[in-house]
């Protein structure tokens, strides 16, 4: 993708492809208005008032009819890209709207290049980059806390909050710099103490703000929860009644599931990914083993296991199996004691809680997949897991890969400043560290950004946005 040649008119379908009521298609740049008058007929679109809507028709160059639409009219500076912008609305047979798209193809516009038009906003200043990112995220949104997360960046709140660590950096910067101007002279502008508790705040703001990252990225991709236990325990049976369909096969062979399994399903507005994996034990079968291995895999990457076994009264058995599983600490572990309905032994009410008190208080539920029981408190664990990794101090929650790593990035500058303050280095050092830090908070916001890392986030977007 070229930024050298942002100043033509572009077009797109910006509504999914695929036969439908309507159609919108949308064409930027100085020519756009122009371009769909020339075959508009039922107003002047270039003397229409500017956000207005339109009916006419259009015609080909030969005067045969195409369609009966609706032109929208934006005019510079008041659109998405704050260049000229007409929105064509049409009904939605693939063969109107490709045949529109060739006649104003025909007349100059070219095809636009995937988030060509939100490029033009970033370039334009209509948003910075960190909001830009965030119009792929709202469109991608599955889930209220999706929705919800994207809005909060699209208003900018991620980048409001670098806006002022940079200001505040700055200030300090461009003392230390004046004072390398004079630096013959040994002259002091910048207080070295007050240096020092600025960077301290700044550095817990991005401690908080990276903190909220696991909470972020897992809502925008999925919280992955994997199904763990030894087989025929109930782990399909689960998933289903999870999902509430028959995903998966459910036997009393035991290995009859063998490969993952996975779906999605929304709680509370959170996404969470159920994947079902192979019982795990020990076998000959080659194919099996593949997906025992594959289930130790998902185990790793999962945020939270749902360990699954059956109720027994005696639960230092159970207990010796979990620990034999050697979870990371990190994971979040729920122990479920699956089949309470058919359990006969003492209350399951005292099995849970010696399971859990044995296995340093891990979250334990007595429950029956085939009848339900105790799902409904499964899920409550679920989104409360979640919600309570959001804590942290930040208003606002980061999403982005890009952004943490530029986040870490800062830190890491941020500390070489207070190691140098500390060890009394020279200003012209110190305030290299402080400019690297200002770059890497200025790469959140698109204030420092190169023609790579453009082309990079928007080649991601879905063209005609």
């Amino acid at each position: 993708m070229s930024l050298n040649i942002h100043k033509d008119t572009i077009i797109a379908l910006s509504t999914p492809m695929g036969e439908g009521a309507i159609g919108v298609i949308r064409l930027s740049g100085a020519k756009a208005i122009d371009y769909v008058d020339e075959f508009f007929f039922g107003a002047n679109l270039k003397k229409a008032t500017p956000n207005t809507v339109h009916y006419g028709k259009i015609k080909d160059a030969s005067g045969n009819i195409i369609d009966e639409c609706l032109a929208t009219i934006f005019k510079a500076p008041r659109s998405y890209t704050k260049e000229d912008v007409v929105e064509i609305s049409c009904h939605g047979s693939s063969y109107i709207i490709q045949k529109l798209i060739e006649i104003f193809i025909g007349r100059g516009a070219r095809p636009a290049e995937p988030g060509e038009f939100t490029l033009r906003a970033f370039l334009n200043g209509q948003l910075d980059l960190s909001q830009a990112e965030a119009v792929a995220d709202l469109i991608a949104s599955s889930s209220a806390a999706q929705h919800e997360m994207a809005m909060d960046q699209m208003r900018g709140g991620i980048s409001k909050m670098v806006a002022g660590l940079r200001e505040q950096l700055i200030e300090f910067a461009s003392l230390i710099e004046l004072e390398n101007d004079f630096g013959e002279e040994d002259v002091e502008f910048a207080d070295r103490e007050n240096l020092k508790s600025l960077v301290h705040k700044i550095l817990q703001v991005i401690l908080d703000l990276k903190q909220s990252f696991e909470y972020g990225n897992a809502i925008k991709e999925g919280v992955p929860v994997a199904i763990i236990g030894a087989p025929n325990v109930g782990k399909s049976t689960l998933l289903n009644a999870l999902l509430k369909e028959d995903k998966a096969i459910v036997s009393e062979i035991a290995g009859t599931t063998r490969d993952v399994i996975e779906d999605t399903i929304t709680l509370e507005g959170i996404p969470f990914r159920f994947i079902d994996t192979a019982g795990i034990r020990t076998t000959e079968d080659v194919v099996e083993n593949l997906g025992i291995e594959r289930s130790r895999q998902q185990a790793e990457q999962a945020q939270i296991i749902l360990y699954l076994t059956e109720i027994q009264e005696d639960h230092l058995a159970i207990i010796e199996e979990f620990k034999a599983m050697n979870f990371r600490p990190d994971q979040k572990k729920v122990i479920l004691l699956n089949k309470s309905d058919d359990f006969h032994g003492c209350h399951s009410y005292d099995v849970e809680e010696a399971v859990s008190t044995l296995t340093s208080r891990t979250e334990t539920i007595a429950i029956s997949a085939k009848e339900q029981t105790n799902l409904e408190r499964l899920r409550k664990v679920l989104v409360s897991a979640i919600q309570n990794k959001k804590g942290g101090n930040a208003s606002t929650v980061v999403t982005n890969v890009r952004h943490f790593n530029s986040l870490s990035l800062t830190s890491e500058s941020l500390n070489k400043v207070l190691e140098g303050l500390d060890g009394g280095m020279p200003s012209d050092l110190v305030a290299m560290d402080i400019r690297h830090a200002l770059h890497h908070l200025g790469e959140i916001s698109g204030e420092i950004s190169t023609d790579d890392l453009l082309e990079s986030i928007f080649s991601n977007f879905c063209i005609g946005k």
